[in-house]
């Protein structure tokens, strides 16, 4: 088998893939998949963070929508991410995966306080890092906390995996005429509002030349083949 194609990369998890055909919450069956995907690609000797999103324990911005007090809804949010955290982390070394979960926020009783030292000594150790309460700061989202732990980490690239190849001109599971887009520049992203990641996150990889690989993790080996380089899904990048 041919090398992978890159040494060290940043595997962004929705909370809502966790949560497999369950209405909310982590079902069990989905969370070894996942584990198992990842394993694959971690006995190749690639180097894996993780950031995982709370989305299907809680989403601070639809709550503050409702009332709720933004700042303390987005901190709600981010301790649903940690839930997340501890539950693949829990799947990974049940498939004999050594991982460890940092947070943004101390909570020492359950996991370790990020530093990016650690972290990158945790990644050259060979365990998984995976990255909860997103940047620790209300008013940022997951995605931020990806692009930014990226960066922090000397990622070569962040893998965002979703329940579709790629990303399209409108949702292909409203819109039967939306088309798949191969290839995309960080400013047509965030000029034509392609929903990819949001801007924030998009501009900081703009600025630090951080490519975004947009697949689907839902088909099994589809995050080897995106280790290994194969066109899959779609690239963003400076164009």
């Amino acid at each position: 088998m041919d090398k992978p194609k890159y040494k060290r990369i940043m595997l962004k998890l929705s909370g809502e893939a966790l949560q497999g055909e369950l209405n909310h919450g982590i079902e069990p069956k989905t969370l070894n998949e996942i584990a198992l995907q990842i394993k694959e690609v971690h006995q190749m000797g690639v180097e894996i963070a993780v950031v995982v999103g709370g989305g299907n324990i809680f989403r601070g911005v639809a709550a503050s929508t409702k009332g709720m007090n933004r700042a303390n809804a987005d901190y709600m949010g981010m301790l649903a991410t940690v839930i997340n955290c501890l539950a693949l982390q829990d799947a990974l070394e049940k498939v004999s995966v050594e991982a460890r979960v940092m947070s943004a926020i101390d909570m020492r009783l359950v996991t370790e306080a990020y530093t990016r030292n650690r972290a990158i000594r945790h990644l050259e150790d060979g365990r998984i890092v995976i990255f909860g309460a997103g940047t620790g700061n209300p008013f940022f989202t997951t995605d931020t906390a990806a692009a930014l732990r990226a960066m922090e980490t000397d990622a070569e690239v962040i893998m965002k995996a979703t329940k579709v190849d790629g990303i399209y001109t409108a949702d292909p599971m409203v819109d039967p005429d939306a088309k798949k887009i191969e290839k995309a520049s960080y400013m047509e992203v965030i000029e034509k509002k392609l929903r990819v990641m949001d801007t924030t996150a998009v501009s900081l990889c703009m600025e630090n030349r951080m490519p975004i690989l947009v697949f689907n993790m839902t088909k099994p080996g589809n995050i080897l083949k995106a280790v290994m380089g194969e066109t899959i899904g779609t690239r963003v990048e400076e164009l």
